[in-house]
């Protein structure tokens, strides 16, 4: 999951989480901007769950929830084969990268899609996203990370606030700044450009994702926390 996603089960819920467990589930996302050595493991987070230190409890809940997240979104049918299904119409666009980026990029891009979509349903869902990460405050965040991780950073709070500068989360709904965002994934990562005509074909991997939307985000078990999803 994306940023987005990670969060909006928990966003002006007060029964199940605050503004600052919502934020905090982007905690491992963040650090692999700051520094991909630092990592927030599960272990890590769990030994500070039930601190006296209510905000150091919550981001590593939400440190938890993000881990948790993943496992089970990965594990699911629908995103392994619309990741398969994307990578393959992606090497139909790249004749000749039968490489490992066309399957990076379905990946990331699954996540991308999925928070625009929340988004283009309603516009509040990123406004009160914003709104939670200036309430939970980067320095805290940075503050408690640096006690589940370990290995302080001066940098994660600078990162957080960048992020709420420029916004990024509205740029997925226009294709050719989505392709933008995609391309410095690429750059981060060390993997090439993708060539402009992408943006063309990124329509129709919306259509695909959204199409499988529901099973994409439906967790195992009965504890779905997301907002309903509109009848396509």
């Amino acid at each position: 999951m994306n940023f987005l996603s990670h969060a909006i089960p928990y966003l002006a819920r007060p029964d199940i989480g605050s503004p600052l467990l919502a934020v905090s589930t982007g905690i491992p996302d963040w650090l692999t901007v700051v520094d991909r050595r630092i990592r927030a493991r599960g272990k890590m987070a769990e030994q500070h769950v039930n601190s006296s230190d209510v905000q150091l409890s919550e981001v590593a809940q939400g440190i938890l929830l993000h881990i948790s997240d993943d496992r089970w979104f990965h594990g699911t049918r629908a995103f392994v084969e619309t990741n398969m299904e994307l990578a393959i119409q992606l090497r139909d666009q790249l004749p000749g990268d039968a490489g490992f980026r066309p399957s990076f990029v379905g990946h990331i891009l699954i996540e991308m899609l999925l928070d625009g979509l929340w988004i283009r349903d309603d516009r509040r869902h990123a406004e009160n996203y914003y709104s939670a990460i200036r309430q939970a405050s980067p320095s805290t965040i940075q503050r408690c990370v640096n006690v589940i991780t370990g290995k302080p950073t001066t940098k994660l709070a600078a990162v957080i606030d960048r992020f709420l500068e420029i916004e990024f989360l509205y740029d997925y709904l226009d294709y050719e700044k989505l392709l933008m965002r995609l391309n410095q994934v690429m750059n981060r990562v060390g993997l090439p450009a993708l060539p402009d005509a992408i943006a063309r074909w990124l329509p129709e991997a919306q259509d695909l994702v959204e199409s499988r939307r529901r099973p994409l985000l439906t967790p195992p078990g009965d504890a779905n926390h997301f907002p309903p999803i509109p009848v396509i």
